[in-house]
């Protein structure tokens, strides 16, 4: 039986061993992929329910000043869990395929609308897939509806003004890769670079490096304690927050933080809610 205490990392041996009594959320999408619901269909743990982030985890971007996945609107979110049987007094565990770059979103959000217990399995559907661990093909099976209202705003989120302040008053991450952050180069959005006074802590430093046999999986805490320690993040900064390009990968980042005891807050808009004002000052290097 999973325990009362909520551990925010579920291993996979862990997760087989209670399966039937967590709610599943396969979150798999990856920015410039639209198959994350065919790669659902041709398997996934079983049990779980297909989560489509840019419908159920996303709003419409409208005129892009809240950036390119703005948060959902609360009842349309809270639908979408209903939809997928979740419910706040059972566990919720979610997954992806990207390391948990797209699963922290709706990790953050739940938790954002009060669920008390959800969980992230390490290593994700990559790692499920290893020691022939069962897998379950076709639509979800979810037959009973979860009872979920929205209730957001349990944690904390920055505006554009509040993201600026902190950077150079506590501590604003940058979850982007390097090349991004210095304003090398900008695949996604129309400006190279980064908020100034902004400090770099990229997705893959809270992961096992591909050369390591737990490659993918997450850090330990004192290796994860080491990331944030060198960009002083652990180190007197009274407030941190946390961005990307959009407001998705940064929520791993704010995942490994939890990890560590920070509950940092998220700028759902990022950088791309950032440069769609051309008056707002870029920095760029290091």
């Amino acid at each position: 039986m999973i325990g009362c205490v909520a551990e925010p990392l579920i291993a996979p041996e862990e997760l087989a061993d209670v399966l039937g009594e967590v709610i599943l959320l396969d979150v798999r999408w990856q920015l410039g992929r639209t198959d994350g619901r065919e790669q659902f269909l041709a398997g996934h743990v079983p049990g779980a329910a297909f989560v489509d982030l840019e419908a159920d985890l996303a709003d419409s971007t409208g005129d892009g000043t809240h950036g390119r996945h703005p948060l959902p609107v609360p009842d349309r979110f809270a639908a979408a869990m209903r939809r997928c049987g979740v419910r706040r007094d059972s566990p919720v565990v979610v997954y992806d395929d990207a390391s948990g770059a797209a699963a922290t979103r709706a990790w953050w959000l739940l938790r954002d609308h009060g669920h008390p217990d959800v969980r992230l399995l390490d290593g994700g559907w990559s790692w499920w897939n290893r020691e022939s661990r069962p897998v379950e093909t076709g639509e979800d099976r979810n037959a009973e509806a979860g009872q979920f209202e929205a209730d957001q705003g349990h944690l904390p989120v920055l505006d554009p003004f509040e993201a600026a302040v902190l950077a150079t008053s506590g501590a604003l991450i940058d979850a982007r890769a390097p090349e991004r952050f210095r304003g090398e180069s900008e695949p996604v959005d129309p400006v190279a670079g980064h908020i100034p006074g902004a400090v770099n802590v990229p997705v893959a430093q809270n992961l096992e490096p591909p050369s390591s046999r737990r490659a993918g999986r997450f850090k330990s805490r004192d290796a994860l304690a080491q990331v944030y320690a060198v960009v002083g993040v652990l180190e007197g900064a009274d407030a941190v927050g946390a961005y990307c390009g959009s407001g998705v990968t940064a929520t791993q980042d704010l995942f490994a933080l939890h990890l560590l005891g920070v509950d940092a807050a998220l700028f759902p808009g990022s950088w791309s809610a950032w440069v769609s004002d051309p008056t707002r000052p870029v920095a760029v290097g290091d």
